[in-house]
């Protein structure tokens, strides 16, 4: 019944996973990438923006991205451990580790790990029967909830059994000061899953040797120098982004987007209202999920318009509303403020690790009866908010906070969870991960679904994933298990919301998600009644639900694109 998580792996662990032998042969051609420039991989200190991640994340927010995987059989674990060993070498930041400067006087370093074993990163867990998809939402769950060791490079992955109809899952995690989400999944394709069943062909395994070399004297000289020219290099990137934000402010398409941001002044100035889940939050977390057919969303965009972020928008503006109403509130005259990463990356940084985002805020109307109308509304104050450069504005003012010292930029992001508004500056975060359009692979298994999930904490109860993946939408809502206890019951209503969307834009059979032991939308979820919120699980110490674990490899998708 127990799970005894490798969260103090660091400490040791059982190495009950066999590598697979055999030397890889060389033809056709080794796969290389860009860490044969240099085995112990590019170092350097992490952007201002890597670092805030650091710097911001304590018990109660946990700031790691994940994904949950699920394939059409149980992923061959020591085979899959021997493939992720072979691969490493292409991402050297997964043999890295953060460290922090004396007295924050500089940015954080990376620096090799100098005792890194892959088994410390890889489990493998097995599920007791009956195998349903609550044990696996309960165990990512509990995964989920458990801060990263700093001590170690700060990935890790889980190879999930003992599903059942005979199915496999991956559970990977990886931190946000390593990368976003559009470099989290170029790294995440590369190393785990393959495009076809026999995989990318063969790549050569490489033996890594760890660099002797003194540990890095961190003295107050020169953390002092790295701080004075960190300063410098964003501050002059601040200045640049300003020119460019005020150059595009000259444009003529932007003083159109300005006229229409005018108008939905009184609605952006209207004082942020807490939703049911906008509560302080503690460490554990829930995680649960839905799918949609592709195809339906597309054929709603024809009739509709709008993008396909729009849709997802739609449906979890009138789920919201839905599971605002069965907390008693009312949503008459009442909108929620979601925020929206969007990627700063242009054409080949695709691949570079680190975080280049912006946040695109958007206020929604949840009093908006007709799902169609609904649609619009969101099409429109989506599409004038990025017309109106509202991402740009934010980007320009972290671009500004970056500009201050090293230790005043650890102060602002360290106290900024201390603090208590009165209300929330917006309510919860939604993020829209382009995928791939076909099927990938792992270990020989076909992935067929993949849900994301986004970090929440403070006070963001509940924050929203949605990935594309061979013809599905795959949505993912990482809740806190306090401030959102039901949240099973807000995927009802997604389901419901979809259901309904697609009925009014003529799809007149819509694909019904997977059923799950845990996401069947019943005729309550529909009418909506007065139910009290489910007890939230227990977590004890070092345990999670009904299973048992050993060190092994995970592959997740996080195809992520952050996206508005």
């Amino acid at each position: 019944m127990s799970l005894q998580l490798p969260v103090d792996a660091a400490a040791g662990g059982a190495k009950n996973a066999k590598l697979g032998g055999g030397r890889a042969t060389r033809k056709p051609r080794p796969k290389r990438g860009p860490a044969d420039m240099d085995e112990a991989g590019p170092l350097g200190h992490l952007s201002s923006v890597d670092a805030a991640f650091l710097y911001l994340e304590r018990k109660e927010i946990p700031l790691h991205m994940a994904s949950v995987s699920i394939f059409d059989g149980p992923i061959p674990f020591d085979n899959f451990l021997a493939s992720i060993e072979r691969k490493l070498f292409l991402i050297p930041r997964y043999r890295q580790i953060a460290v922090l400067p004396p007295y924050n006087l500089g940015p954080p370093t990376w620096e090799i790990a100098q005792n890194f074993d892959i088994h410390q990163h890889i489990f493998r867990v097995s599920l007791e029967p009956p195998g349903g998809d609550a044990q696996l939402e309960a165990l990512a769950g509990r995964i989920l909830s458990r801060l990263m060791d700093r001590s170690k490079p700060m990935w890790d992955m889980y190879v999930v059994d003992g599903l059942k109809d005979g199915r496999g899952a991956l559970i990977a995690r990886m931190h946000h000061s390593l990368a976003d989400g559009v470099s989290g999944v170029a790294v995440l394709n590369q190393l785990m899953l393959d495009p076809t069943p026999e995989g990318d062909g063969p790549i050569a395994k490489r033996r890594f040797h760890t660099p002797k070399v003194p540990a890095p004297e961190h003295s107050l000289t020169g953390a002092i120098g790295q701080a004075v020219q960190s300063t410098l290099e964003n501050f002059i990137a601040a200045e640049e982004g300003l020119l460019g934000f005020a150059k595009a402010l000259t444009g003529g398409g932007e003083q159109e987007g300005r006229k229409g941001l005018l108008g939905l002044l009184p609605e952006l100035a209207a004082s942020v209202e807490r939703l049911p889940f906008n509560k302080p939050c503690g460490g554990e977390r829930k995680f649960c999920w839905t799918e949609f057919n592709f195809a339906d969303v597309q054929a709603i965009r024809k009739f509709a318009g709008g993008t396909v972020n729009d849709v997802v928008l739609a449906v979890l503006t009138r789920a919201l509303a839905r599971y605002v109403k069965l907390h008693g509130e009312s949503v008459t005259n009442r909108f929620v403020r979601m925020v929206c990463p969007v990627s700063l990356r242009q054409g080949e940084q695709n691949g570079n690790l680190g975080n280049q985002i912006s946040f695109l805020p958007v206020a929604l109307p949840m009093d908006i009866t007709d799902p169609v109308q609904m649609l619009q509304a969101v099409t429109t104050r989506t599409e004038i908010m990025k017309r109106g450069t509202a991402a740009d504005l934010v980007a320009l003012i972290a671009s500004w906070i970056a500009a201050a010292p090293p230790p005043l930029q650890a102060l602002f992001w360290w106290g900024i969870p201390q603090l208590r508004l009165p209300l929330p500056l917006f309510n919860m975060i939604c993020t829209n991960i382009p995928g791939s359009a076909v099927p990938l692979y792992a270990g020989g298994r076909r992935m067929i679904a993949t849900y994301p999930q986004v970090p929440t904490g403070y006070e963001l109860g509940v924050g929203c994933a949605v990935t594309s993946y061979d013809g599905k939408i795959c949505c993912g809502l990482t809740a806190d298990a306090h401030a959102a206890p039901d949240v099973g019951r807000l995927r009802d209503f997604l389901n419901v919301s979809y259901r309904e969307l697609c009925r009014a834009a003529g799809v007149k059979k819509a694909t019904r998600p997977r059923k799950t032991a845990q996401a069947k939308p019943s005729k309550a979820a529909e009418a909506v009644p007065a139910v009290a919120p489910e007890r939230a699980t227990e977590i004890p110490p070092g345990a999670a639900p009904e299973t048992s674990v050993e060190p092994g490899p995970a592959p997740v998708v996080m195809s992520t694109r952050d996206a508005a």
